[in-house]
């Protein structure tokens, strides 16, 4: 099994990426969708602690390929939902080569994931914005302005890593996580470098202010191109900051709560389908990101259950709104209706996905959720704000569950329940319905049986003597939790639905700052290029007179001034010739010294 250990299965999706961009349509489907099984079936069976410290990279001792019980679980599911994903690509109609681009995609985040060093991870990371840029920007359009801004956000993010890793690397020697058979290195180091990467990956995961580019990216390319882009980055960013913060942070932590509030916030008042999807990316990530923040293991356990769920859910709901979408070709909820009578299939998958996303009780986000919830109530600290026996962090990642049960229930209600669509609805491939419903049965088998995902976790988060606190999922507390935010959530939608129904399109901070940085580069250019051509006048009115002046001595002295009576001697004596040339001589060699 030594080819297991041997070649990381990045490089054999980056060829197999390549291959589908080229191959017939069907036939480069199926390569791509068996390929991807395949990387799934690797991250299955390769040997744990796999690492890989033989080659060098810029001089660097590296490692390419580094498994651990964290880089497993992102494996399995970037390898599950690729394969998924390809074959709603075929049967969406999607051309070779966009599937081409997403797999490369799916190829560099592999390789982020299974980084062993710093250095692995950045260069992968930065791929992996090239990659899914192309991807967002072979559909064209709109598309092809949102990537420009996609891109411009995640050069900036992973600039701003960089430095964090580089500063890193002064304090400590090394790009590795790890040395061979010795502890881990204790993430990023404490002060600035720190900091940068926290920012940095905070561009990746969407940050409270650095978020805009996903509502601003997602909803812009095909349908399925928007399923591959719902899970890679964010994702591979919680793992980024996981490494950078393996013992967690506060200010992270707050920082996720606030994503699940602000997020939540802005999604229930889109009307653009995959905006409102986008939006509750942020909002989800900030259960991970305060699960990570929080630190322990309980937390980080919870932190990647919920990364593995929200894949799964997440997912499948960008399918079932791409389905409304190519049958219907419309994307607002208002123009919507009375879908559930003519698409039933794509109704109960998005129901299953809302169910899971909201954290019912029975599906797999209730689960995840709940040690995440259970995390930041008995291993985190009260908070300014606690009231009763709830910490702050606590308060704000239930309210982010209120706010997710209005969102989908808007959703529901608009697109599947409520009127009805007189538009054509047009026939699908049985495909799409395979695709929805595999996800969908995996929602539900990791709600219902919760050893199913425990066992994928990196900890055992039902012992004692391994988490903090025990977690059991199905407990009286938390199905009383779980059921309250939905009764919650149920009314606070209805209460809510007649102003809702009122709004427009409403701003985000974007709507500041691409303004500032379309004006703002575009002075910054045009002063350059206004400031070379000043200068340019000036010397070249500068050598156009010495010139003349050479040629026609007589004449430039007339021309200041001199009196045609009195006319003057050009001829200098031996002394002043000298003395002219020791100064020249001089100043010479001061600007060369």
């Amino acid at each position: 099994m030594s080819w297991l250990t041997t070649v990381p299965p990045a490089v054999v999706l980056l060829a197999v990426a390549v291959a589908v961009a080229k191959l017939p349509r069907k036939i480069g489907h199926a390569l791509g969708a068996l390929a991807s099984a395949g990387a799934l079936a690797w991250a299955i069976v390769v040997p744990d602690g796999t690492y890989l410290t033989d080659l060098q990279f810029l001089g660097f001792k590296t490692a390419l390929l580094h498994v651990d019980d964290f880089s497993r679980l992102m494996g399995l599911i970037f390898g599950l939902i690729a394969t998924v994903a390809v074959v709603y690509s075929y049967y969406t109609e999607a051309e070779p080569i966009q599937t081409g681009f997403a797999l490369s995609y799916v190829a560099t985040s592999f390789g982020a994931v299974f980084a062993g060093d710093w250095l692995t991870l950045l260069f992968f990371w930065e791929l992996m914005a090239v990659t899914s840029t192309l991807l967002v920007w072979h559909y064209g359009g709109k598309a092809v302005r949102a990537g420009y801004r996609y891109a411009l956000l995640h050069g900036l993010g992973g600039t701003l890593l960089m430095a964090g890793i580089l500063g890193h690397y002064v304090e400590v020697g090394t790009f590795l996580f790890a040395v061979a058979g010795g502890p881990e290195t204790a993430g990023i180091t404490a002060g600035l470098p720190q900091a940068l990467a926290a920012v940095g990956i905070g561009v990746n995961v969407g940050f409270v202010g650095l978020h805009a580019w996903l509502p601003d990216t997602y909803p812009r390319p095909h349908i399925a191109a928007s399923v591959f882009l719902c899970v890679f980055t964010t994702k591979t960013g919680v793992y980024g900051m996981y490494r950078a913060f393996p013992n967690g942070h506060e200010a992270i932590a707050y920082m996720g709560g606030a994503m699940a509030v602000f997020g939540v916030i802005f999604a229930l008042l889109q009307n653009d389908m995959r905006r409102l999807l986008s939006y509750h990316i942020q909002s989800q990530v900030g259960y991970m990101i305060a699960g990570v923040g929080i630190g322990g293991a309980l937390a980080q356990s919870g932190a990647f259950a919920h990364v593995f769920n929200h894949i799964l859910y997440k997912s499948l709901l960008f399918m079932t709104a791409g389905m409304v979408i190519y049958r219907t070709g419309e994307e607002d909820l208002k123009k919507l209706g009375g879908l559930a009578r003519k698409m039933p299939v794509t109704t109960v998958a998005f129901t299953v996905a809302a169910l899971s996303i909201a954290g019912f009780p029975g599906f797999n986000g209730f689960v995840s959720k709940g040690i995440v919830i259970s995390a930041s109530h008995y291993t985190f600290e009260k908070g300014p704000l606690a009231f009763g026996d709830f910490t702050t962090l606590e308060w704000m990642l239930l309210l982010g569950g209120i706010g997710t049960f209005m969102s989908f229930i808007k959703f529901g209600y608009y697109a599947f329940f409520h009127g009805s669509y007189d538009g054509e609805v047009k026939r699908a491939g049985y495909g799409t319905s395979a695709a929805m419903g595999l996800v969908a049965v995996l929602c539900v088998v990791y709600g219902l049986f919760d050893s199913t995902l425990f066992a994928i976790l990196p900890f055992d988060v039902t012992s004692k003597a391994v988490v903090e606190k025990a977690y059991t999922t199905y407990t009286v507390d938390h199905l009383v939790e779980g059921v309250a935010l939905a009764v919650i959530g149920l009314v606070g939608f209805f209460a809510t639905k007649k102003p809702l129904s009122k709004l427009g399109r409403v701003p985000d901070v974007d709507r500041l700052y691409n303004p500032l940085v379309f004006y703002g580069t575009r002075a910054v250019v045009v002063g350059v290029t206004e400031l070379y051509a000043a200068v340019d006048r000036v010397v070249v009115a500068a050598a156009s007179t010495t010139v003349w002046t050479v040629k026609q001595p007589r004449e430039a002295i007339a021309a200041v001034g001199a009196s045609d009576e009195e006319p003057l001697s050009l001829r200098a004596g031996i002394g002043t010739s000298v003395l002219v040339l020791a100064v020249v001589v001089a100043v010479g060699l001061v600007v060369m010294l």
